[in-house]
């Protein structure tokens, strides 16, 4: 029986046999330690092909339309990012990237990383798995679809809207790439890679101890600890993430700095008949609940203000705990950590709308619709908290402080 190395506690775990469809968590931590996806690579493969060929029409053609004036105005999935790369490049380039470059970069992986394992050429199935871990948590097809629901409800008010072309295979595009975030794992490609391999498999539970054996970062093979580079994918060997603390609070200082510009100053601007109108995030929350649209409000409210606050907060406490050495509640604290890191991509809902609304209302002096200095800021706090969280060694939450 192989040895395991938990992910979040470093608890030495015994492999034990899963079935298809089926996981096994840690029973410290209840992180996920074993994954047999109920998937198989050819149908991973299947439906990652399946989800390139509704790429293209989801993202060329209308999403929905509207007919402002006699003129018909649509939007596509970056119609209002390219938009805003005149005038405010970086919530242009979020959008854009988020939307269109990280999902299409994760399917390519996919498919990357499955031609390698068949070759059996570790360097370009390394290349493809960083990829797919780190790409996975900024494909944001999902948040457009709420922003895309919402900026409809916000414009029905003005003018008529009418349903794209597209919607149809970006709705499907969205279920295949729910589908396979959940399912693919990077772990399972170099467990295939090695299945065979007993040079890989040679470490009793017996005789280990936490500190000789070591997990690599990447494949998650656990190895005795004298190597520097893991044996299987050659990735570099580190007992924990190096500078974790730092980053993860530099990141998390700056997100506090940039969250106050980003509620006090106007996120959106709107001109109508020559008159300028700003809305700050509580203002444009408070304007939707006088329209009566309450639903709406909450939903703006939660994303753009309460959970930028809750991942700040949650972190800070994370990381306070860590460092007064606290041992009770590391459970707690771990879920908190999991949810943190869940939440996190939903604050780009309102970046979205903004995207969608600039694309959507663009009649000059007479109607016009732009982002406010308040957006930059807020894309900056959505940026830091999710580097923050993912920049944070979970291992440090369970850490025993031997030195104290």
């Amino acid at each position: 029986m192989r040895v395991l190395k938990c992910t979040s506690c470093d608890l030495l775990l015994q492999q034990i046999p899963t079935q298809r469809g089926f996981s096994a968590c840690c029973p410290t931590c209840g992180s996920r330690v074993i994954k047999n996806s109920s998937l198989s690579r050819s149908g991973e493969i299947a439906i990652t092909l399946a989800a390139l060929a509704l790429f293209l029409p989801a993202q060329l053609f209308p999403l929905i339309s509207i007919d402002l004036f006699g003129v018909t105005l649509h939007t596509t999935v970056t119609s209002g990012g390219i938009l805003l790369l005149n005038t405010f490049p970086f919530v242009g380039i979020l959008v854009i990237a988020t939307t269109a470059i990280a999902p299409l970069v994760f399917l390519i992986a996919i498919l990357v990383a499955n031609l390698a394992l068949k070759a059996k050429h570790v360097r370009s199935l390394y290349i493809a798995t960083y990829l797919l871990k780190v790409v996975k948590h900024w494909v944001m097809i999902d948040v457009f679809l709420v922003s895309l629901a919402v900026a409809g409800f916000k414009v029905i008010e003005i003018a008529e809207l009418s349903v794209g072309p597209a919607l149809l295979s970006f709705v499907l595009l969205q279920v295949l790439m729910a589908y396979l975030l959940s399912r693919v794992s990077p772990a399972r490609y170099w467990e295939a890679l090695s299945e065979n391999n007993e040079a890989l498999q040679d470490i009793d539970l017996n005789d280990a101890d936490t500190e000789s054996v070591i997990r690599c970062h990447h494949c998650g093979l656990t190895q005795q600890s004298d190597h520097t580079h893991c044996k299987r994918c050659t990735a570099k060997l580190e007992k924990r993430t190096f500078q974790s603390l730092q980053k993860t609070w530099a990141s998390l200082l700056a997100a506090i700095v940039f969250i106050f510009p980003a509620n006090f100053y106007p996120i959106s601007v709107l001109l109508s008949n020559g008159k300028r109108f700003e809305d700050t995030i509580f203002s444009g929350v408070a304007g939707l609940i006088k329209q009566g649209m309450y639903g709406i409000a909450i939903i703006i409210f939660t994303a753009s203000i309460i959970v930028p606050v809750a991942k700040i907060i949650g972190l800070l406490y994370i990381l306070i705990c860590i460092h007064l050495k606290v041992d009770s509640g590391r459970g707690q604290r771990m879920k908190m950590y999991r949810f943190v890191k869940w939440i996190g991509k939903w604050s780009m809902m309102d970046l979205c709308v903004i995207a969608i609304m600039v694309s959507l209302i663009d009649r000059g002096n007479l109607l016009d619709f732009t982002p406010g200095p308040g957006a930059i800021a807020f894309g900056l706090v959505v940026v830091l908290t999710m580097i923050s969280a993912g920049s944070l060694d979970s291992r440090l939450i369970w850490d025993k402080h031997e030195q104290r």
